[in-house]
């Protein structure tokens, strides 16, 4: 069966995507630690980060770091968090989040559910800071 991730990726249930490429996609949590939170996940369906292949672990952590400074550039933040639990969802995922205290990686201190409306916002500024690296 299709994680949510899977379905997500393929349209059957709606995303704010930021980045996309043939082997990953990015885009914003719906239930984010901070404003611009946002989680780099692989098309390919792989329960854990330990059992990614190294190009496409090293593949997923170079878009991480650009999701990273899109994100340094776009909000006032003093860091860029990143974190891969994997187990809320048996489909790698890293998440990546401006941050300005440690506080910010209490992942029990969650917004609740934002819709694509209120995420709009937040993935037009990581869009067009990442459209500004290139």
């Amino acid at each position: 069966m299709a994680t949510i991730f899977t379905k997500i990726i393929n349209g059957e249930i709606p995303g704010t995507f930021v980045y996309e490429d043939d082997e990953c996609v990015a885009f914003l949590d719906v239930s984010p630690l901070t404003d611009g939170h946002t989680m780099v996940v692989p098309r390919a369906e792989i329960s854990q980060w330990t059992d990614l292949d190294e190009g496409l672990l090293d593949h997923l952590m170079n878009v991480a770091r650009r999701i990273g400074r899109a994100q340094k550039e776009a909000f006032d933040c003093e860091r860029i968090g990143l974190m891969i639990v994997g187990y809320e969802v048996p489909h790698v995922h890293i998440h990546v989040w401006p941050t300005t205290s440690m506080a910010d990686f209490d992942i029990s201190d969650r917004a609740p559910m934002q819709d694509a409306e209120m995420l709009a916002g937040p993935a037009e500024k990581i869009r067009q800071a990442l459209a500004q690296q290139s």
